[in-house]
Order: structure tokens, then sequence, then C-alpha cells
């Protein structure tokens, strides 16, 4: 995809992987970046400093996403790329109580299939269009400390893969963007859990722009900011009980006996 003067839709735009992302998108020359994120200062200032048009949206609420894409289509024109990036974590176990999994299912799945259920007949009925959901490597591997975020994020993955595969045909695109540690905000603690994933080689999101800029010109189903994940993927494919074993290991070292 050549991001020049398309019209593109980032979630999660107000700080982070979002924010780069949305800079990167108006400095290739797209025609008009929107970011939306849940309202406040931040969402308002990433705006004016990226040059973007600012959507307060809570993207695990249907009828919000819905008005997004609506707005964002009347105003500034059909979305060419959308890019379903928001996401939490917990750091949480089995004891995150249902609530928890309830936000995080809302917000790491669910409002991928919001968008997708909106804007998948309308892209196609424009003779196709693209969309790339923010997963990450845990969604391919998996999160020490973090189950919700783990299985969220392994249903992120599972949803893009159906879609490029049911509606590829029709010209939907599809890109599932895989990082492993990011220096963000969400990253900015010192629990375990979040210091396993930076130990393992964190880069920046401006990093992370670059390596989906790349991908999306060749149209890549999975964006790898970090390649070393591919073969960890094939060692876990290859021997499933290694792989475990591996990690129990590595859960040892940070979180002790």
């Amino acid at each position: 995809m050549d991001l020049t003067d398309k019209v593109v839709v980032v979630t999660g735009g107000a700080s982070g992987i979002g924010a780069a992302l949305a800079t990167r998108f108006v400095a290739e020359g797209a025609a008009a970046v929107a970011i939306a994120d849940l309202p406040g200062a931040d969402l308002t200032a990433a705006a004016d400093r990226i040059g973007a048009t600012a959507i307060a949206t809570d993207v695990s609420d249907e009828d919000q996403v819905i008005a997004l894409i609506d707005r964002v289509e009347n105003d500034l024109g059909p979305i060419d790329l959308f890019c379903s990036n928001a996401g939490i974590g917990t750091a949480m176990g089995l004891d995150a109580p249902n609530e928890v999994w309830q936000d995080i299912w809302g917000i790491n799945l669910m409002a991928h299939v919001y968008a997708a259920r909106a804007l998948v007949p309308r892209m196609t009925e424009r003779g196709g269009g693209y969309l790339m959901n923010t997963a990450s490597a845990a969604g391919l591997l998996t999160n020490l400390g973090d189950a919700p975020y783990s299985v969220t994020k392994h249903a992120a993955v599972a949803l893009a893969e159906w879609i490029a595969i049911t509606h590829g045909d029709a010209g939907i695109r599809v890109s599932c963007l895989c990082p492993q540690g990011v220096r963000t905000p969400m990253t900015d603690s010192d629990d375990p859990a979040v210091q396993a994933v930076l130990s393992q080689g964190a880069i920046e999101p401006e990093d992370v722009a670059d390596s989906v800029v790349a991908a999306l010109a060749e149209e890549q189903f999975l964006i790898l900011p970090h390649p070393e994940v591919a073969g960890y993927a094939q060692k876990r494919a290859g021997d499933h009980g290694r792989w475990i074993g591996g990690m129990r290991k590595l859960q040892r070292y940070f979180f002790g006996d």
C-alpha cells in the first residue's frame, strides 16, 4: 500500500505506537489522518502535534466505533486504512476478576470486530480497503504474568487471519502487527511481567512505525518489528512441550519459584 493521499484512522492514537504510526502516516503524505482515543487533553495535544484530526472514542463500545467511522467518512473521505491499534494489559493471571476479563476482551479483541464489521462491507463495495490490527508477539507466543493479555492477543491474531482468508478475494487486505517489547506509557512499569518483555529487546514506537510502513508497502500479513519473533514461533510450533519448558524457566527467573 502506498500511503500517499490515503485516508487513515489510528485508534489508541494519543500516545505510544498509535501516535508514532499517525505521525509517520502524515509524513508519508496521507491525505488525512484521524486519531481516536479516550477523550482528554492527551488526545487533543497529540492531534495538534501530529497534524491529525482527533475523535474521542471508546473502542470497546460498538456504537462509538461506528460513529468514528461515519464521522471520518463524512468529513475526510472513504477510509483506505484502518489501524485498530488500541490495547491494554492487566498484569494478572487466573485471579483476574470477570470485570477485568470483560474490559480487556472489549478493547483487545472486540474493538477489532466492531471496526471490521462496519468497514468490510463498505470497503468491499468500494472495491477494497486495508485493515491493520495491532496484536502482539504475545499473540504468537505468550506473555508471562498476564493471562488476559495473552488470551486476547491470540484471539486478535486469529481474527485478523480469518478476515484475510475470508475477505481477501473481495479486495480486503489485512496486516497483523505483532511487536514484542516497545517503550510506551503502557510498559512504563516495574511489574515483572512488563520487565520480562522489555528485557527481550525493547524498541521505540518510531521503530515500530518504520516496520509498519515497510510492511504495508509489501502488504505483508504479519508485521514483526522484532524479527526474532518469527524464529521463536517456529520453535514453539516445532516442539511445543520444549517451548513450554523453556518459558517455565524464564518465568522462574523473573518471578521466582
